[in-house]
């Protein structure tokens, strides 16, 4: 149990830093709710985006 809590931790670690440096996480400068939150929403997307390429099973056959 200890080991699967210490692997999900990382995963959520290593996805937050890839939110913030290759998604622009951090780079929002507005100053309204709605701003921030387009923002964040897009950033999502483009997260949810990657996971489905990294996972699909087409993506791991060579050309």
């Amino acid at each position: 149990e200890l080991v699967r809590l210490a692997k999900i931790r990382w995963r959520i670690e290593h996805d937050y830093r890839e939110l913030k440096t290759a998604l622009g996480l951090d780079h929002f400068e507005g100053r309204t709710w709605t701003g921030w939150h387009r923002h964040v929403t897009l950033v999502t997307a483009a997260q949810l985006f990657l996971t489905l390429l990294r996972t699909s099973p087409k993506a791991r056959v060579s050309a």
